[in-house]
């Protein structure tokens, strides 16, 4: 996997670069700004854009800008944020185009480093890995503000805690075991939330992204 990181705070960009280069990933490059994550990431086409959200020079919303910019000028480009605080917003925004390859992650997990690296593998292979604290401030919000037609109030209070670990990035037997069940049991639920949400026919990872979208995509609408 080629990473391109985004990073203004050079202990952690060197952090980053060292724990993606010891689980046998490179980095292409490790830059400080927004402007220099477009120019290289357009240039270099990475497997992956690891982006801060604040960087210079104002601090506020210039990594989810330039992620957006690299997905306008490459739409397959994955992407992943990390952020200091979850801000429902920018991850709405990132979600907006309905397309996987998007993932937005609190700072805190880079603590857990194999996790923290498979995120980005599921990231650059067109998945999504999305914290839990961005998932449950989301789905709270999303819930608040649905109606009666709309297909998710049609899912099981078991079938939207799948769905949540789905958005999370968990694969069937991370799911089972969060939840303690089986995996077939998880394969049941999984079919009934792609059947229920009328998702078009497509490869099995690809249906799983759309779940995800039409989970948090929403999110933007209320």
């Amino acid at each position: 996997m080629r990473v391109l990181i985004a990073e203004d705070h050079a202990l952690l960009r060197d952090g980053l670069t060292r724990l993606l280069r010891d689980h046998g990933h490179e980095v292409v490059a490790a830059v400080e700004t927004a402007e220099e994550i477009v120019r290289r990431g357009t240039a270099l086409e990475p497997d992956l854009a690891l982006l801060d959200v604040r960087l210079p020079p104002t601090q506020t919303d210039e990594g989810v800008r330039a992620a957006l910019e690299l997905r306008a000028r490459r739409p397959e480009q994955p992407v992943l944020v990390l952020s200091q605080y979850v801000e429902r917003t920018y991850a709405a925004e990132l979600l907006a185009d309905g397309r996987g390859g998007i993932g937005y992650l609190l700072k805190d997990r880079v603590a857990e480093p194999g996790e923290f690296v498979r995120a980005c593998e599921r990231v650059a292979g067109g998945g999504t890995a999305l914290d839990p604290e961005v998932v449950a401030q989301l789905v709270v919000r999303r819930r608040a503000g649905s109606g009666a037609d709309d297909p998710l109030a049609t899912l099981t209070p078991r079938e939207q805690e799948v769905l949540r670990l789905m958005a999370e990035g968990r694969s069937n037997r991370g799911i089972a075991e969060a939840l303690v069940v089986t995996d077939g049991a998880v394969e049941k639920h999984v079919t009934s939330i792609l059947g229920k949400l009328d998702l078009p026919a497509s490869s099995g990872d690809h249906r799983r992204v759309l779940a995800v979208l039409a989970l948090l995509r929403a999110d933007g609408d209320g």
